[in-house]
Parts: structure tokens; C-alpha cells; sequence
């Protein structure tokens, strides 16, 4: 093969290929991606541990209102073991809460709402219900963010959303409560002697009004078409709506029809229920 020559005739000079640019940016945007990888990792390492942990979180609560389900009175202190037990419950959700603290910093704490709510939402399930029976009233937001650490973001979602599930287990605290047969006898003037006809106690008709209550504020949420919340909505009121109208049933069923029970007769709550909205 020739020589290449220029124009004039004159060998060409050949030079090596000019790297000093790739040798440059090559490492440059190899580091790049390497932080970008490191980034990810690091994310979904921290996505991780806040799943575990609010898992963790929702399986304390559990235990806890299964504990709660013991108890057969309201407005009054809990049973001393319950309220012990349940304490050191508490104490370990706080923990868990403490140690998601580092994770959720900054814009953290919106990124990795998601993962952390559904442990918050069944904390508020069990603080709620805890609340309740001891006072038989409502927790606000303010008293449920307190029960947290400062730094986790209790939102007003989170909190509709626990007190949604607060209606499931009132359903089943009250169904006990109407099963145990405590009700009171009433008197005619007529007769002047003790009738059969059942009433329901002060505490067993205090919480079928609370439900009802709580069922008419639900039904009247109005929550935007583009809110994260309506995704949970609809079948959270489904579900709550039917709770409500399961303790109607059992109560009505006491109250028309009690003096035909035999003794130790239980609601039967297994047939379906309508559910509409009012």
C-alpha cells in the first residue's frame, strides 16, 4: 500500500486518534451512573425497612385490639392485665416509629408515605379503639399524632382512613356486648308487673348510637375525584356501612323479638346485608 501524499505531494503525517476527550468524559459519565445505581439501591433499601417496619407496626396493633376484644364495658378503665399487656404493645409500636424516624427526612417523608401508612392507619385502628372503650369517644388528630413521634407525618387521610376500620371492630365489640345477654326488663303502668320485653343497656344502646353517628359523618365525606384517598374510599364506606347495619340488626332483634329467645340465644349475623347510601 502507498504512501498517502497531500496535495502538494507531500507524505501525510498520520496522528493517533485524539482520546483525550473520551478518556476524560468516559470515567465522568460512568461515575454518573454509578451514583444514579448507588441512589437506587440505597432507595429501595430504605423503601424495604420502612415495609418491615410498618408491618411490624400493623402486627402490634393487631395484638392489641385482639386484646381489646376482652374487655366488656365502656367509659371506665380497662381491666389492669389488658391495659398492661397492651402498654408494652404501645411502647414497641413507639420504638418501631422511632427508629422509621432517620429513613422519612426532609422530602423523605412524602416519598415513603406510602409504604409507612398502611402501619399508621392500623395503629389509629388500635389507639382509636383504645380510646374509646376507656372514654367512649372519638380521638382526635391532634391526640393521634401525639401517640407518634414528631417527625412522623400523620396525615388527615390516614387518620379518616383508621377511623373507617374503627367501625369494623365497634361492629364486633357491640355484638358481643348485645350476645352476652345484659339486657334490663321494663315495666307496664298497665299491669303494674315486671314485662318480659327486653331493653338494651346504657352501654350496649350507647354504642349502636355512636356507630350510627359515625355512619352519618362518613356518608357525608365529600372527597375530590383526583384525591389519593377516593381510591380507598368506596369500598372502605361499603364495608363500614354494612358494620353499622349488622348491630342495627342484632339490636332490633333484641328489642322486637328477645322475649321469644331462648336462653343463650346469639344474633345471627350471617345473612346479607343491603347496603345503600343515605
Amino acid at each position: 500500500m502507498g504512501t498517502k501524499r497531500d496535495w502538494e505531494g507531500q507524505p501525510l503525517e498520520l496522528h493517533p486518534k485524539d482520546t483525550s476527550m473520551a478518556d476524560t468524559e468516559g470515567p465522568t459519565v460512568l461515575s454518573i451512573f454509578e451514583n444514579f445505581r448507588d441512589e437506587l439501591d440505597e432507595h429501595h433499601d430504605r423503601r424495604e425497612r420502612i415495609i418491615k417496619k410498618s408491618r411490624d407496626i400493623t402486627a402490634l396493633s393487631k395484638k392489641i385490639i385482639f386484646a381489646l376484644q376482652r374487655v366488656r364495658a365502656t367509659n371506665q378503665p380497662l381491666p389492669p392485665k389488658i391495659a398492661q399487656e397492651n402498654q408494652v404493645r404501645f411502647d414497641q409500636i413507639h420504638a418501631l416509629f422511632e427508629a422509621v424516624v432517620p429513613e422519612q427526612l426532609g422530602i423523605n417523608s412524602w416519598r415513603y408515605q406510602r409504604q409507612l401508612s398502611p402501619g399508621i392507619q392500623e395503629f389509629i385502628e388500635a389507639v382509636s379503639f383504645d380510646h374509646y372503650l376507656r372514654t367512649q369517644t372519638l380521638i382526635s388528630h391532634a391526640e393521634v399524632a401525639a401517640r407518634v413521634p414528631a417527625q412522623i407525618l400523620v396525615t388527615e387521610e390516614d387518620y379518616l382512613l383508621g377511623l373507617f376500620d374503627l367501625t369494623g371492630e365497634m361492629m364486633r365489640f357491640a355484638v358481643l356486648s348485645l350476645s352476652s345477654g345484659n339486657t334490663a326488663a321494663t315495666k307496664t303502668d298497665e299491669t303494674a308487673t315486671e314485662s318480659k320485653a327486653p331493653t338494651l343497656s346504657p352501654s350496649q344502646g350507647d354504642i349502636v348510637i355512636d356507630l350510627r353517628a359515625m355512619r352519618a359523618r362518613f356518608e357525608s365525606l365529600s372527597v375530590p375525584r383526583r384525591h389519593n384517598m377516593l381510591r380507598d374510599l368506596a369500598k372502605k364506606l361499603e364495608v363500614m356501612q354494612a358494620s353499622v347495619e349488622k348491630v342495627e340488626r342484632a339490636a332490633y332483634g333484641i328489642l322486637v323479638r328477645g322475649s321469644e329467645r331462648p336462653s343463650g340465644w346469639t344474633p345471627d349475623l350471617s345473612a346479607p346485608v343491603e347496603v345503600e347510601s343515605h
